[in-house]
């Protein structure tokens, strides 16, 4: 959550107006900023909140999937007509059905697959889809469904992959592509420099989001408009997926995504049994709820992909780091899916270098695809870097803190060298080595028996973090003195909607319990892109501040007519126009008089560009103390510190939640 003179991005779209100048950042504050429980807080414990998992319509069918229990194989037959004959089964879609071909995982060269394919390229695949009355009753069809495969063989590691023997999960080889490559500078004449050279490998493991609630859509046809209730980090994508999917005019898909139990990134777009709800509930003309089993959400609705990580670095004495070379292997599973991306960003990053070369290599395997999993990449890149940096400092006998302060930078090397917009890594790796009392840990004894204690370090930087444009907020004030803020974000549980009316109520001075919020509705409000990659406070908030500007003016004029002076000769003081020249003379909003005919009063805002020749990125250092039993492997954590660098927090309390979740799940 950045601060409001850190939001703008360079680069406005051509069909987004660009406001006329932004406003200057609030040096006082009544709201924001303070501690404050959610809005929606009594709604999500009491239970009247309404997820989608919550969603029953009149006549509501429940989907089931047929998914291959193999890693490779192709259906060599599927007969259906057992399971058709079930109770309560009321509709089956096969590799054959209409719609069932609709291209899935596209690529330049084509779509890899289908919505439901004959060929089989990891466990979890989709062949089959059952609707039926009941979700037991659709399981138990999806049991009689019988299959004959033909098993191929297959490969699970992304290093097996580039072996010349691998099976081939595409007929055009492992590789996705060719490898991603980056350079600056010579990294031969820096390890010529070094005074030490390391070189180490490193790997992480597959993670699954498993967000409290699976994943689940309601799809409902009323003629040819389609209704789909999903819980989506981004109604508009899935929209727009789905009338591309459908052949459907965007404007007759209307996609609802209102209280969510968390995504990480998993729900950032379409998925496809979103797709399979829509057609059999087209098929059998009744609703159709597809909610996933927790072991379909390991299978096939991503991950965070594992990744083997080569890296070499090169050090002098006094601590300068002379070369950074890192070679990366890793896969999104069977399907593009982003197995790399962004895994280098640390090693080119995080650290002054002047000479750096990375190569990522990106490989099919027999596996589900990834997904994008809060901050793509970069706990990967983390686990390498911040490892390899322990044992350069170790090398040259210094402070693993003192060593990385050393080396922090001030400008963003692999963004043309503009500089940070704040003090960034060196500010947090200082003030949290402070408040952990870093010194003192460190000259503490580990211990001679089976339980040792040690203390450690670890930095990290996201790349993004800034928001931008497009946001387009619709704020309606009423003659009672309430609000409307109508945005098209979503909230998965992360206190977008809370923050949003704190930013409203510090600029109108309109209480919180008087503002409505209306949200995540692609046929109520407003366009918003998915809420990921910490960008939505920093991209919604501006252009509700900029609404409640434009409301601001419109009641400022209302009053001077009333007052009989001119918008000039008044200003705005907790929710009344008084006049400048004699604060006696003022009129309070619900007294309004031209307020009161019109009713309300409609403010329309939008997202404004970032400064220009500065990058925002946040920071973080991390500090530990844990406990560790030599015989058992158990590990304790002692104390933990945790010192983010991230701008104004809009609401301490929901900040201070999002580093928790942050530093528990990684």
């Amino acid at each position: 959550m950045s601060g409001d003179d850190r939001y703008y991005i360079t680069d406005v779209p051509p069909e987004t107006p660009e406001p006329q100048g932004q406003p200057e950042p609030w040096t006082v504050t009544t709201v924001v900023g303070k501690r404050l429980p959610r809005i929606d807080g009594y709604e999500r414990v009491s239970g009247t909140a309404v997820y989608t998992s919550d969603v029953i319509l009149p006549g509501m069918l429940y989907a089931a999937t047929l998914r291959s229990p193999h890693a490779h194989a192709v259906v060599k037959k599927l007969d259906t007509s057992a399971a058709e004959k079930m109770p309560g089964v009321a509709a089956i879609l096969t590799p054959s059905s209409p719609g069932a071909d609709i291209p899935w995982y596209t690529t330049r060269s084509g779509a890899l697959s289908r919505l439901l394919d004959t060929t089989c390229r990891y466990e979890g695949d989709e062949i089959a889809v059952v609707a039926a009355e009941t979700p037991y009753q659709a399981w138990d069809a999806v049991k009689a469904l019988a299959v004959e495969y033909q098993t191929l063989p297959f490969v699970a590691d992304e290093e097996d992959a580039l072996k010349a023997e691998a099976p081939l999960v595409h007929k055009g080889g492992n590789r996705v592509a060719e490898p991603t490559k980056y350079s600056r500078g010579d990294v031969d004449a820096g390890f010529a420099q070094a005074d030490f050279v390391v070189e180490e490998t490193y790997r992480t493991g597959c993670e699954i989001h498993s967000p409290t609630e699976a994943h689940v859509s309601v799809a409902k046809w009323d003629g040819s408009r389609l209704t789909v209730w999903d819980s989506t980090q981004g109604v508009y994508a899935v929209q727009s997926g789905l009338a591309q999917a459908l052949k459907l005019p965007i404007s007759h898909v209307r996609v609802i995504g209102h209280y969510m139990g968390g995504g990480f990134g998993a729900k950032l777009g379409l998925s496809k049994h979103t797709v399979a709800a829509a057609l059999l509930a087209r098929t059998t003309g009744r609703p159709v709820k597809y909610h996933l089993t927790r072991e379909e959400a390991f299978l096939a609705v991503g991950n965070r992909p594992a990744n083997t990580m080569t890296l070499k670095a090169g050090v002098k004495k006094d601590g300068t780091i002379t070369a950074i070379q890192m070679t990366v292997v890793g896969s999104g599973g069977a399907y593009p899916g982003g197995g790399v991306g962004s895994v280098d960003w640390l090693a080119r990053e995080l650290y002054t270098c002047a000479n750096v070369k990375t190569e990522l290599q990106d490989v099919y395997i027999n596996a589900g695809q990834a997904r994008a999993f809060r901050a793509p990449g970069h706990p990967q890149s983390a686990w390498a870097v911040e490892q390899m940096m322990d044992q350069l400092a170790e090398k040259i006998g210094m402070d693993p803190v003192d060593f990385r302060v050393r080396n922090a930078p001030a400008v963003s090397q692999a963004r043309n060298n503009q500089p940070y917009s704040t003090a960034g890594l060196k500010a947090c790796l200082e003030e949290g080595a402070k408040k952990f009392g870093w010194a003192e840990a460190r000259k503490r004894a580990a211990g001679d028996g089976p339980i040792r204690r040690g203390v450690g370090v670890a930095a990290g930087q996201w790349q993004g973090g800034a928001g931008g444009p497009p946001a387009t907020i619709v704020v309606k004030v009423f003659a009672d003195g309430s609000a409307n803020l109508n945005m098209g974000a979503a909230d998965l549980g992360t206190g977008t909607k809370t923050v949003m009316s704190m930013v409203l109520s510090e600029e109108l001075g309109i209480p919180l319990e008087k503002i409505q919020v209306e949200w995540a509705d692609t046929g109520t409000t407003q366009y918003a892109t998915p809420s990921g990659g910490s960008k939505t406070v920093p991209t919604e908030s501006p252009a509700v501040r900029a609404a409640a500007l434009d409301v601001k003016q419109q009641l400022l004029a209302l009053g001077a007519e009333q007052l009989k002076l001119t918008p000039q000769d008044v200003a705005w003081r907790n929710g009344e126009i008084v006049a400048t020249a004699d604060p006696a003379k003022k009129v309070a909003l619900t007294a309004l008089d031209a307020l009161r005919r019109r009713g309300l009063v409609v403010g329309v805002g939008y997202r404004g560009p970032n400064p220009a020749g500065v990058v925002i990125s946040p920071f973080g250092a991390h500090f530990a103390e844990v406990e560790v039993n030599t015989r058992t492997g158990e590990v304790k954590i002692l104390r933990f510190v945790a010192a983010q660098d991230s701008g104004r927090p809009l609401n301490e309390l929901t900040y201070e939640n999002q580093v928790h979740g942050g530093l528990t799940m990684g």
